[in-house]
């Protein structure tokens, strides 16, 4: 069995798999001040709930985007599963060529992405990946596999979160569909503004980036809140809501081959 980790902004994703299927995953808030032993604590107790014994864990393989819980959670594989953990790095082993200008500044979760995309829906054509995180990203897979580059914006939340703090009387809301565009109190209006600027912000960025690309591209869309904004768009194509975990094991098994 392979266990694959994801380390994000807001989440840590686990995921284990068997073979190629992903037969356990759970979410856990990122919380940078973690130990070794807190995650290794809550690690157990969920293997332990749906009865992985640390002897079936053969492989283990991370990305991170969290450096001060980087080797935080090397420590706690090394320690509670007796392991040495494959630690994913675009610019080290990323596997394809990343054809940016400096390969080593990339998210390691967007270059992941990228190569479960390439994987499981390249057909000939460049593919958009669309992560709806912390930071909306975007990027972008050649229809021969390279990793291009792409966009960052910041997340639907992260702008929430960033009016209430510059302004005085709008209130904290959660990102969701209002029932229409034209709000009739502030939380509608602000609601409208986040979610449907957002749609359109992604139609929009697609259809440049297509042009660039000479007019053609699968979207792929990813993360916490593609389930909610993806199916007001009309670009994406795919939601599929493992592609980093996904794309976890195809690093790890590219890397034993």
């Amino acid at each position: 069995m392979l266990l694959a980790i994801d380390i994000g902004n807001t989440n840590i994703v686990i995921g284990v798999f068997r073979g190629d299927a992903l037969v356990h995953s759970w979410r856990l808030t990122t919380i940078r001040e973690r130990t070794s032993d807190e995650l290794g604590i809550l690690l157990t107790d969920l293997c332990n709930r749906y009865e992985i014994r640390h002897a079936e864990i053969s492989g283990v393989v991370i990305a991170s985007v969290v450096p001060p819980l980087t080797a935080t959670m090397v420590a706690m594989v090394s320690e509670y599963f007796g392991r040495v953990p494959l630690l994913f790095e675009p610019s080290v082993n990323a596997g394809i060529p990343v054809l940016t200008d400096n390969p080593a500044e990339v998210g390691a979760d967007r270059v992941v992405n990228s190569i479960a995309a390439f994987a499981s829906y390249g057909k000939g054509l460049p593919i958009i990946v669309i992560d709806f995180g912390t930071a909306t990203t975007f990027d972008v897979v050649s229809a021969k596999g390279e990793y291009l580059g792409g966009v960052i914006c910041p997340g639907p939340q992260v702008s929430a979160d960033a009016l209430v703090q510059r302004t005085a009387k709008l209130p904290r809301i959660d990102v969701r569909k209002p029932a229409r565009v034209i709000g009739t109190n502030t939380i509608g209006a602000m609601q409208s503004g986040l979610f449907w600027g957002y749609v359109d912000m992604v139609d929009g960025l697609v259809r440049r980036m297509k042009a660039e690309l000479g007019g053609s591209a699968v979207v792929v869309a990813t993360g916490g809140l593609a389930t909610i904004v993806a199916p007001e768009t009309t670009c994406v194509e795919h939601v599929d809501e493992e592609l980093t975990l996904r794309g976890l094991r195809l690093v790890w098994e590219r890397h034993q081959a």
